[in-house]
């Protein structure tokens, strides 16, 4: 498995740290599984970091679908920071960029919360 995740809180932001491959098999699994349990304690503000992602398919933006109605559904918000040049134009092509909140860098990204 190429995909390294971390969590960590700034402020009442939890923000999810992804490096590496987010594809189907083991790397969407786990990174499924991290969004999952942000979700189950009841997080409201998520930050997804992209900055170190180098690849995501469509499972990936399928788990991020998921993770996002889930979180809607609980009151919260999920939100993504530092795509890469090759996810933002993918989270485009599908169009996730008109229902998720996409920021170039964290700190606008950590601002845009309410």
């Amino acid at each position: 498995m190429n995909l390294k995740l971390s969590s960590r809180q700034v402020g009442e932001v939890n923000v999810l740290d992804v490096a590496g491959r987010i594809n189907l098999g083991e790397e969407s699994n786990a990174f499924r599984d991290a969004l999952n349990e942000l979700v189950a304690r009841h997080q409201k503000k998520i930050l997804v970091n992209l900055a170190e992602v180098t690849f995501l398919d469509s499972w990936g933006i399928r788990e991020l679908a998921t993770a996002l109605n889930a979180v809607n559904k609980d009151g919260g918000q999920l939100k993504l920071a530092n795509p890469s040049k090759r996810v933002k134009d993918l989270l485009r092509i599908t169009r996730m960029d008109t229902v998720i909140q996409v920021h170039d860098d964290e700190a606008a990204a950590l601002a845009s919360f309410t």
